[in-house]
């Protein structure tokens, strides 16, 4: 027989670990002509990356230009399907016989491949991807996922082929941040089923983001035989290469590539990676952005025209869009509140003891501190503790940043002595560009890039200690003023990072919104993110079609800013070596004396909403303050006068909590919740919402199973 007629593959392995070489003929029942076994290797026998088993000779060689192969692995990085041996299952997380004529199917809510990863369902059935496969000797499995919201429960476990999971540290899988991130899991030797699990708990309108997994590796599987060609879009240059590389931007290669090709002048493509090029097609306005350049000696900018980058668009072709003229230059705008120009032309922040409304710094006068914070309004540079970057809607990598708030230490002081950024030297980087009174959104590479602006700020210092049982915990507070225009469903995200941990949403807002000031209160003291993210359509389609869809940023402003600046100076109660100190808790600055006084009976310390400064409030009717002046309540009796006598009343049987759960509620796919209710009225001096004094009722949407 010729050798095209038959494969050579290997026996089980006996109790001494041996096994051997065999003919299989690719006709079955053929079983003339064909070579007489041989003693294989051993069992434990196996190639290394960039190898294959040369099963004629039984001897490892190197890959051929153009593939590869991972030795004792196995990679999935292809996902226009689901790969050969994975099961991809949806089922009901609860489906109760009462309700079982309503609950829909969730047979559709399975793992969705789309390319280059797969993407998890998005409603409340459970849906799992899983993998078997069995080891011959110890191995991992590792892979990248993007876990962006904490509304969808995902789960990494592995079982042995007695159903029994595996130890490792946890199977609850962390949410992400920064793009792709890396997770890789030891194997056992021997069969291991590999799950992917996720389940939805949002029961509101809004519909989470999936989870998207990518580059799925299994080390320690039988050898390998044969090598893997590069797919389209990658290429090897040399024998024995253990992956393939991905072609640069405006290349591209076909499958098993040793090299890339250029594109032709009249093509592009615009992102690494890409199996082909497309007709670069006529330059528009939306194809560039107009920004500042930083304040010279003169005290002048100049507006400057550039090419949105990475530029697909020809200004060769008939009717296209030529580039504006660049150099009109107007008066720079004056400094942020807390900065004034020294001799140079930059702006820099005023030092301690001092304020500034933008022109010159003044001393605080006597008996009075700064209050620290930031306040960003004129648009220039961009601040030293921001950085902005872009995010791809295709492939969600990041591509690179620009600013330097990812360089601050929450130890260094945050503003003294840096200058600000100037975009323009971040050309490819910049999700935002400044542009005098606002910064608003640049032309990212695609229409469904995120263009992201995060501002980094290392502690913060309000003007008295926040009690654990203070009525408000208001450490410091965020305003904004922000506008979208936007001619599709566009969406601008708020989110909030503590201690360089994961980004929390914490509002949305979709479509064309016009100019207003958003709020949020900064409960907790620590090195906080405040991240705007803007996303123009999260649809994919060739070249731009809406640029002119922006979000605009006119001011930010934060309070009680550790390291800050200051636009203003508050009372305070100073110390006989001139220096200012908190007053001790209930007690407030006396505007008149300057001193700390405690706040009388039937009052409580709150901070003002406009400069923090503590001030004694009165309590509502019916309520007296406890002893820290750090809230009111009632104390469960209540007094009525009326002509010529007082009646009393005693409500002290109400003083307990009480707490109550709704009836049941079913979402469309079948999953129960309840609303869950504290409600108590009187007689602890405890912070409302807890036990509230008050009269309190939270209701908590809990998704129980």
């Amino acid at each position: 027989l010729f050798q095209s007629e038959y494969h050579y593959e290997y026996t089980a392995c006996d109790s001494t670990g041996s096994r051997w070489r065999v003919a299989v003929p690719h006709t079955p029942g053929l079983c003339t002509g064909l070579p007489d076994p041989v003693k294989g290797t051993e069992c434990s026998f196996s190639c290394k990356a960039g190898e294959f088993l040369d099963m004629k000779a039984q001897a490892c060689k190197p890959c051929a230009e153009g593939t590869y192969s991972l030795g004792t692995g196995v990679r999935f990085d292809e996902w226009d399907e689901v790969p050969h041996g994975f099961a991809n299952v949806a089922t009901n997380l609860e489906v109760d016989d009462g309700f079982g004529d309503t609950v829909e199917n969730c047979t559709a809510s399975t793992w969705v491949p789309l390319g280059d990863y797969v993407a998890s369902n998005t409603d409340e059935c459970t849906a799992t991807l899983m993998y078997a496969v069995n080891l011959k000797q110890s191995g991992t499995v590792s892979f990248e996922y993007i876990y962006p919201d904490s509304s969808i429960v995902f789960e990494f476990f592995v079982q042995n082929d007695q159903c029994q999971p595996t130890v490792e540290e946890s199977r609850w899988m962390r949410t992400t941040e920064k793009g792709w991130e890396f997770h890789s899991v030891e194997l056992s030797r021997g069969n291991n089923v590999l799950y992917w699990r996720t389940t939805a708990f949002s029961v509101w309108s809004k519909v989470p983001k999936p989870v998207l997994v990518r580059n799925i590796g299994i080390t320690g599987v039988a050898y390998t035989s044969e090598c893997f060609p590069c797919k389209p879009g990658t290429y090897a240059p040399a024998a024995g290469s253990s992956a393939c590389q991905l072609c640069p931007a405006d290349t591209f290669s076909s499958k098993g590539a040793t090299a890339c090709q250029p594109c032709e002048p009249a093509t592009y493509a615009a992102e690494p990676g890409s199996a082909s090029c497309k007709p670069r097609p006529p330059c528009t306005d939306k194809d560039y952005f107009y920004t500042h350049t930083a304040c010279d000696a003169r005290g002048e900018t100049q507006l400057m025209f550039k090419w949105a980058e990475p530029k697909i668009c020809s200004e060769e072709l008939p009717q296209a869009a030529k580039l504006p003229p660049s150099g009109v230059k107007t008066k720079c705008p004056p400094c942020n509140p807390g900065f004034a120009k020294s001799n140079g032309s930059a702006c820099q922040p005023c030092p301690y003891g001092s304020y500034s409304n933008g022109s010159g710094c003044l001393s605080c006068p006597a008996g009075t501190e700064p209050a620290l914070g930031l306040e960003y309004k004129w648009w220039n540079v961009l601040p030293p503790n921001m950085e902005t970057t872009v995010l791809s809607g295709i492939n969600f990598e990041y591509k690179g940043m620009a600013g330097s708030a990812g360089t601050l230490s929450p130890r260094r002081p945050l503003l003294r002595g840096q200058p600000g950024t100037p975009l323009s030297h971040h050309r490819v980087l910049a999700g935002w560009e400044v542009a005098g009174d606002y910064i608003y959104t640049a032309a990212g590479a695609s229409d469904n890039d995120f263009m992201i602006l995060t501002l980094v700020v290392p502690g913060f210092s309000p003007p008295s200690p926040v009690l654990e049982d203070a009525e408000s915990k208001e450490v410091a507070r965020i305003t904004f003023v922000f506008e979208t225009v936007c001619s599709v469903s566009c969406e601008l995200y708020f989110m909030v990072g503590v201690n360089s941990r994961t980004n929390t949403p914490v509002e949305t807002w979709t479509g064309p919104k016009g100019k207003q000031s958003y709020t949020y209160v900064v409960e907790k003291n620590a090195t906080m993110s405040f991240t705007w993210a803007f996303q123009r359509t999260p649809y994919h389609e060739a070249g731009r079609r809406y640029t002119s869809d922006v979000a605009k940023l006119y001011s930010i402003n934060v309070t009680n800013v550790l390291g800050g600046v200051a636009s203003f100076c508050r009372r305070c109660a100073p110390e006989p070596a001139g220096s200012c100190a908190p007053c001790p808790p209930g007690n407030a600055v006396d505007r008149g004396s300057g001193t700390c006084q405690p706040c009388p009976p039937g009052t409580y310390l709150r901070g003002h909403p406009s400069d923090g400064t503590p001030a004694c409030h009165p309590c509502g009717p019916g309520t007296r303050s406890n002893q820290l002046r750090s809230l009111c309540y009632n104390n469960c009796s209540f007094s009525l006068a009326l002509p010529g006598r007082i009646l009393h009343y005693d409500f002290s049987a109400l003083a307990a909590g009480t707490a109550f759960t709704s009836g049941p509620s079913f979402t469309a796919k079948g999953l129960k919740y309840f609303h869950h209710f504290n409600i108590s009225l009187c007689g602890n001096q405890v912070r409302p919402g807890r036990q509230a004094a008050l009269p309190a009722a939270q209701a908590a949407p809990a998704a129980l199973p």
